[in-house]
C-alpha cells in the first residue's frame, strides 16, 4: 500500500472546511489580542492608582508630622514664656489665630521676641531680639520660620484659644492678656480638603510657668 503524503491529506479535505479552520484560528487570535489589551490596560490603571495613592499617604504623613513638629514647637515656647529683656510681659498679643510671646528659644540667655501666626493655611513662627542699653525690640522680625503648612483652621476652630489660673476661657475676640495664664494650641490639618481621610487634629495645652504673682 503506497504512503499517502501530506498533501495528499491536505488536498483531501475539503476546501469548506480548510477555510472554517483558518478563519476560527483567526478570530481567536483576534480574541485572545484584544482580552489582553484590556487586561494590561486595567493593570496599567491599577498599578497607576497605587503609585497616586501611595504618594498622597506619604504626603500626608509628611504634612501631619510637620504639624506635630509645629504644635510641640509653639507649646515649647508658650510654656517657657517669660518677661522681655525690656521687661515686657510674656504675651505681648493674643488673638485666634496668632500669638506673640517672649521666650529664650536658644538658651542662649537673650529673650526673643515670638510671634505665630496663621496664614493662608500655613503656620509662621517669627522672631526678633533685643539690643542695645537698655534693651529694645525692633518694630520688624528679623527671620520667618514656616511651622506647619496644609493647616484647615477656620473662625469655627480657632488655633489659640487661652484660659486663665482658674481654668475658665477667655473671650476669643479679646482676651485680657494680663489674665492669661495658659494656652490651648489646636491644630487642624489636611492634605485635601476634597478626599479622604478626614482632617487630622492636633490639641495640646500649655501652661505659663513663669508668671510672677500679680
Amino acid at each position: 500500500m503506497r504512503p499517502v503524503s501530506q498533501s495528499q491529506v491536505m488536498s483531501s479535505t475539503p476546501s469548506h472546511l480548510n477555510r472554517c479552520v483558518r478563519g476560527m484560528t483567526i478570530i481567536e487570535l483576534l480574541v485572545t489580542i484584544s482580552i489582553l489589551v484590556v487586561v494590561m490596560g486595567a493593570l496599567m490603571m491599577l498599578i497607576q492608582s497605587f503609585y497616586k495613592n501611595n504618594s498622597y499617604l506619604v504626603e500626608e504623613t509628611a504634612a501631619l508630622a510637620s504639624a506635630r513638629s509645629g504644635v510641640g514647637n509653639a507649646i515649647v515656647a508658650l510654656r517657657e514664656a517669660s518677661y522681655g529683656d525690656d521687661g515686657s510681659y510674656p504675651i505681648a498679643a493674643a488673638a485666634t489665630s496668632t500669638v506673640t510671646l517672649y521666650a529664650d528659644l536658644n538658651a542662649n540667655g537673650s529673650v526673643e521676641r515670638v510671634t505665630y501666626t496663621l496664614q493662608n493655611g500655613t503656620l509662621y513662627r517669627t522672631s526678633a531680639n533685643s539690643s542695645g542699653n537698655p534693651p529694645v525690640y525692633p518694630a520688624a522680625a528679623q527671620s520667618t520660620t514656616t511651622i506647619a503648612t496644609n493647616v484647615r483652621n477656620t473662625n469655627a476652630t480657632p488655633m489659640f484659644t487661652y484660659f486663665d489660673s482658674t481654668g475658665t476661657q477667655l473671650s476669643t475676640t479679646s482676651p485680657a492678656i494680663a489674665a492669661i495664664s495658659s494656652v490651648k494650641v489646636q491644630v487642624l490639618v489636611d492634605l485635601n480638603p476634597t478626599r479622604a481621610p478626614n482632617v487630622f487634629t492636633l490639641t495640646e495645652t500649655a501652661t505659663i510657668r513663669n508668671l510672677r504673682s500679680q
